[in-house]
């Protein structure tokens, strides 16, 4: 039993002996080291280390220096890469929400799901349609934006709220002649805005709302009238159908190829297209 006691007591000490030299160690490799402006600037000047700057470096253990080589013009420059960075992040918000691209792509959908072929065309398709669609309708004022607000920016004629408000001018025109005045009068009433007298009394955070309400009801009513005639096609078949007696056949397996038909006579393509376009004009 001594043995054992001695032995058990031989280990505890040992192991306490290590656990303190590992942590004097530790200690001594982690002490903080003093930085001199020599050092932090990149140069062995003996001369400098006795000067005022040096001194109050001295009395820091340890000392970091930013600079990015612009002077005072530091902050300025860094908001306005968030500013960029922030504009760019929002930038696909702001290309569906604020242009015609949510009337084009909803009325898209509803031609591929009045026909029925579930994934035909493709998402990818109708998105890019939907895109180019809408640099077409918004190319003037794009041109309006670009001529007023960027190029004088670029240049320095003007400063970044000057262009902000010019750039947002053809925009907020483009969504007051979209948006109706009863959707625009509800989010008016909701932000307490009572007179309003020009289209610049208009808060943007009521119009653009406003426009997107407007937005999805116009597009609602062009998918109304495009369902109508491929559900009177669908009705025929299955009338058809049930008075066949073919009561497991789907209805929708044999009206779709004539619906696709009845599309392509039709040049559903250029009619949905083209009436879709002339609607923002």
């Amino acid at each position: 039993m001594t043995s054992k006691c001695n032995l058990i007591d031989k280990k505890t000490f040992l192991t306490g002996l290590f656990v303190i030299m590992v942590f004097v160690l530790t200690f001594f490799c982690a002490a903080p080291k003093k930085v001199y402006a020599s050092e932090v600037n990149g140069t062995t000047n003996e001369s400098t280390t006795n000067t005022e700057d040096d001194k109050a470096v001295n009395n820091n253990d340890l000392t970091f220096y930013f600079n990015s080589g612009e002077g005072s013009g530091t902050l300025s420059a860094t908001l306005q890469m968030l500013l960029i960075l922030t504009v760019i992040t929002l930038a696909p918000s702001i290309l569906i929400m604020l242009t015609s691209f949510i009337r084009i792509i909803v009325v898209l959908h509803f031609v591929r799901s009045a026909l029925g072929t579930q994934t035909t065309p493709p998402n990818q398709v109708l998105i890019g349609l939907a895109l180019f669609l809408t640099l077409f309708i918004m190319s003037p004022i794009l041109t309006s934006i670009n001529t007023n607000a960027i190029q004088p920016l670029s240049k320095g004629e003007i400063t970044q709220e000057q262009a902000f408000t010019q750039g947002m001018e053809p925009l907020r025109d483009f969504m007051f002649d979209q948006t109706n005045e009863k959707d625009m009068q509800l989010f008016l009433d909701i932000a307490g805005v009572t007179e309003v007298e020009s289209r610049a009394d208009v808060p943007s955070t009521a119009l653009i709302p406003a426009f997107i309400i407007s937005e999805l009801k116009a597009a609602f009513i062009i998918g109304f009238l495009i369902y109508i005639p491929f559900l009177v096609i669908d009705m025929v078949v299955a009338s058809t159908l049930m008075s066949m007696g073919m009561m497991m056949l789907p209805p929708t397996t044999i009206s779709m190829p004539f619906k696709i038909l009845l599309f392509i006579m039709a040049d559903g393509w250029n009619l949905v297209i083209g009436s879709v376009i002339k609607t923002f004009y």
